[in-house]
């Protein structure tokens, strides 16, 4: 998976104009909305928001945008406006699956552009349950493996509840099953680790290989996707090659 952390350095890098940070604050203002209405308004005692409110405050997002989110989420705000989690599937071109999990407050313009996209770029939006099959909902932790001792990561995530870590010259990754993800972050925490990427992913059980063409065809639709408003995250089951990432980054 080490290929999808690389991919998200370069996309952090090359949209942090002002117009990409207004997007990116709308995502996370909805996640920490949908986590307070979900597990209470008090990040001591729900865990997904305090991980929800880190990663804010992580990307530079404003206090007062926090504390307005969380009030929207627990009813304490004037946003009227009910927020719904949705998933859907589907496939990008070349048969790759795909997995859009999706906060809303219009599920018909959601649904709406979502489908005019796949099509204009020669995939589809399928029904429930056409791709969840291929993917596995997992607890996935990434951060930068400069400065750590890779032994002692691994006794650290073995320790605390996780199924595998991988290591590359760049990147350190921690997969583990759902149930240990509070015990996993709480571990990081610890050890002054701050991850630049967690929570609870979709991780195809198989990943689709392509050319390097045909994959960067593939990366800039799953772009498109995430630059939706609506749309929270894209699992896709693609393995993405050194070489894509070259010309992706070059383009």
């Amino acid at each position: 998976m080490s290929g999808h952390s690389k991919w998200s350095t370069i996309k952090r890098k090359k949209g942090a104009n002002d117009a990409k940070r207004g997007q990116l604050f709308t995502r996370l203002a909805r996640e920490i909305a949908i986590s307070a209405r979900e597990g209470g308004s008090d990040p001591d005692s729900n865990f997904t928001l305090r991980l929800a409110i880190d990663k804010a405050r992580s990307n530079n997002m404003p206090k007062d945008n926090i504390e307005r989110a969380i009030k929207r989420g627990s009813g304490e705000g004037k946003d009227g406006d009910i927020l719904e989690q949705i998933t859907y599937e589907g496939y990008a071109p070349h048969g790759v699956a795909l997995v859009i999990e999706t906060v809303t407050d219009n599920r018909n313009r959601t649904v709406a552009d979502l489908r005019h996209l796949l099509n204009r770029a020669g995939g589809n939006l399928g029904e429930g349950g056409s791709v969840a099959w291929q993917f596995t909902r997992t607890a996935y932790f990434a951060f930068p493996g400069e400065g750590h001792n890779t032994d002692k990561i691994f006794e650290l995530a073995v320790e605390a509840g996780a199924d595998d870590v991988s290591f590359d010259e760049e990147f350190i990754e921690i997969t583990g099953a759902v149930d240990t993800f509070k015990s996993i972050s709480d571990a990081l925490a610890a050890a002054k680790i701050q991850p630049e990427a967690a929570g609870l992913r979709m991780m195809p059980n198989q990943e689709m290989t392509l050319g390097p063409s045909e994959t960067v065809q593939v990366m800039k639709v799953i772009e498109s996707l995430e630059d939706l408003d609506d749309v929270q995250n894209v699992s896709a089951n693609l393995a993405i090659s050194d070489e894509a990432l070259a010309q992706l980054e070059a383009a």
